[in-house]
């Protein structure tokens, strides 16, 4: 039987301390033999439509495929599927709800990100862009370490306030106040410049993952160590690329970060910019979680009484 993870009951299964985990491992396993697919088209009118595929874990013995679409004036935002297949038979075992999983799986990696590049003493916490992105990222990092201030602003006051009782009007206000600064925007000009960011400061800029998007701007990104998630998709349609910069702007991956080949940081002066796309294999290495938790005995019971 398809299990179906609708977008509440994602939420519901989804243990943060678990995923980080199982994304960090990720990180850790040998990169696939083929380069993931990320196929993009504009559609008439305001949206997007993009595909990830196939999500591959070694291990795991399934793979995802997902379908998003990108309209930035709905609610949610993104909307899709993700299917999970059995790697033999190619059974659909499961299809999800693509803004949770997708929401869920970036602001955790995220998460996982910037905690490793961080100064190991950075203890205040901003964000430029307070919606469903900036949530899961703030949950993770608050799993990761602790935090003694968390400000934040957005276009909607009300949002930022939802998110920290500390708001502030721009993100030259955040990153004036923040030791690390998080933006997750849909942004198409740069928020922050080289000179709006001191020594020792980390940013990971979320809303740069397809062609136009910026958050960051080049000066800033030629100055800082860079850390992406994808050399080749930073340098086509990530923050890189999209600044005007080529894969050479990068000192390198998380991947290498976690693998201890690649240091976080040089010193504690350095400015970190950590700057992924989102990649299939973090779609299936929590689709695969929630999937195992769905389909317990327990579980099930659960699903059953409720």
């Amino acid at each position: 039987m398809t299990v179906v993870l609708t977008r509440s009951r994602v939420d519901n299964l989804v243990d943060a301390g678990q995923v980080l985990e199982i994304l960090r491992e990720g990180f850790r396993a040998p990169a696939a033999h083929q380069p993931p697919l990320r196929i993009r088209t504009d559609l008439p009118g305001p949206g997007t439509a993009t595909c990830l595929m196939p999500g591959l874990l070694p291990g795991v013995p399934a793979y995802t495929v997902k379908t998003n679409a990108k309209f930035p004036g709905a609610t949610p935002a993104l909307r899709g599927v993700v299917c999970l297949h059995d790697l033999q038979s190619g059974e659909l075992l499961a299809l999800a709800d693509s803004s949770s999983i997708t929401s869920w799986r970036t602001g955790l990696a995220a998460a996982l990100g910037t905690h490793l590049l961080a100064a190991s003493g950075a203890d205040t916490l901003g964000f430029v862009g307070a919606g469903a992105q900036a949530g899961r990222t703030l949950t993770g990092l608050r799993h990761l370490r602790k935090w003694r201030r968390v400000v934040a602003c957005d276009l909607d006051r009300t949002r930022a306030a939802a998110l920290t009782r500390h708001v502030v009007a721009s993100a030259a206000d955040v990153a004036a106040d923040a030791d690390v600064v998080v933006l997750a925007t849909w942004s198409r000009q740069p928020l922050l410049h080289a000179s709006g960011v001191r020594p020792g400061q980390h940013l990971t800029t979320l809303g740069a993952d397809e062609p136009g998007k910026i958050e960051l701007s080049a000066d800033l990104l030629r100055t800082a160590r860079v850390v992406v998630d994808d050399l080749a998709l930073a340098a086509h349609s990530g923050a890189l690329g999209n600044a005007g910069l080529d894969a050479g702007a990068a000192v390198g991956t998380l991947a290498e970060v976690v693998q201890g080949t690649l240091l976080a940081r040089d010193s504690e002066e350095t400015v970190t910019v950590y700057a992924p796309v989102g990649l299939p294999w973090q779609d299936l290495a929590l689709t695969w979680a929630l999937y195992q938790r769905a389909t317990t005995p327990d579980q099930i019971i659960i699903d059953l009484l409720a």
